[in-house]
């Protein structure tokens, strides 16, 4: 659920529909500002963060991979490694106690952007077809707008819900599948049908896991517009 970061005191009242009097700066961009300060001050040069860097860079040699050479076994080396570095700075953040919030929005940004640049490419060179790509991007583009929404009424962006963990999980297996099927090998009549089917499963996951974000939200701005003023 949402978790309210809402910080009320006794001269400034909450909601969303703070009316600031005379020389008296708005309630609303005073909690981004200070959520942007709490984003600024945490530890920045971690190792977690840095392999969370390595794996951004490596989205625009993967896209260049897959469109340019179309050199695909290099591409789903490129997808491995950002696979292993996901899971390992994870790990290391929990094992130093790196925790940070720059490092939590660093890491789900790896994971939309490897999942928008697969989808460009594979539209570009007929793998899915376009009106795929074009739903799961928009699920992503209409989340992306929902976050100042939230900032500006006081709240954190939602957790990660389970379905969404799942849906990536899915994606992550059924692009590889995707890239192998289209190199010719002995087993790519049994990995094609099981790359689909985890497309179609992440696909649809994906889009349920983004309304359920969306209603999060919807729910979250109108108990912020109900309290109050």
């Amino acid at each position: 659920m949402v978790q309210d970061a809402e910080r009320t005191t006794d001269d400034t009242t909450s909601g969303g529909r703070d009316n600031p009097g005379p020389g008296r700066p708005d309630p609303g961009i005073a909690r981004i500002r200070e959520a942007a300060a709490g984003v600024w001050a945490d530890p920045w040069w971690t190792l977690p963060n840095l392999l969370s860097v390595i794996r951004l860079a490596g989205v625009p040699l993967f896209l260049w991979l897959l469109l340019g050479p179309q050199a695909d076994l290099l591409a789903l080396l490129v997808l491995v490694v950002s696979g292993i570095t996901d899971w390992l700075d994870g790990k290391l953040a929990r094992w130093l106690n790196q925790y940070s919030r720059i490092g939590e929005l660093l890491d789900p940004a790896a994971d939309r952007l490897y999942i928008i640049a697969t989808l460009v490419a594979f539209v570009l060179r007929d793998v899915v077809p376009w009106w795929v790509a074009a739903a799961l991007v928009l699920r992503d583009l209409v989340l992306t707008v929902c976050l100042p929404v939230l900032r500006w009424h006081g709240y954190e962006p939602p957790d990660v819900h389970y379905l969404g963990k799942a849906a990536t999980f899915c994606l992550m297996y059924a692009f590889p599948l995707l890239l192998l099927v289209q190199e010719p090998f002995p087993f790519a009549d049994v990995a094609r049908p099981i790359a689909y089917a985890f497309t179609c499963w992440g696909g649809a996951l994906y889009l349920w896991a983004g309304i359920l974000y969306l209603g999060q939200v919807v729910v979250a701005v109108r108990q912020a517009r109900a309290k109050p003023v």
